[in-house]
């Protein structure tokens, strides 16, 4: 298996592209794993939803929402790491259709 590195820090923000070309939602944070003295790529989060998670502001941003009216938040995704064609990682691409991917909606009450 061929491995290759690629700066994090150039795909947050990216627009992802499904199938057809059309956007799906930018690259707004990474989670990795520790392997021995290696980071893995476990997965991708994608959509607005993800924004508050990079920012670490799920319960502050959900509770605003909340008493804007608010009961359910859309907007995101989570990419697993094999699900993300990276070949041109300025244009990544998936590689399955959004509906296969886990959809990162949250609830506000999610954050008591």
């Amino acid at each position: 298996m061929t491995t290759r590195e690629i700066h994090l820090e150039l795909l947050l923000g990216k627009p992802v592209l499904d199938s057809t070309g059309k956007a799906v939602g930018r690259i707004e944070e990474v989670r990795t794993e520790q392997q021995g003295e290696e980071w893995i790529v476990k997965e991708y989060l994608i959509g607005y939803v993800a924004v508050l998670e990079r920012l670490s502001a799920w319960t502050i941003g959900l509770g605003i929402l909340h008493l804007l009216g608010a009961h359910k938040i859309h907007g995101g995704h989570t990419v697993p790491w094999d699900k993300l064609d990276l070949t041109d990682p300025d244009k990544p691409r998936l590689r399955c259709s959004l509906d296969a991917l886990k959809s990162l909606d949250k609830q506000p009450q999610d954050t008591e």
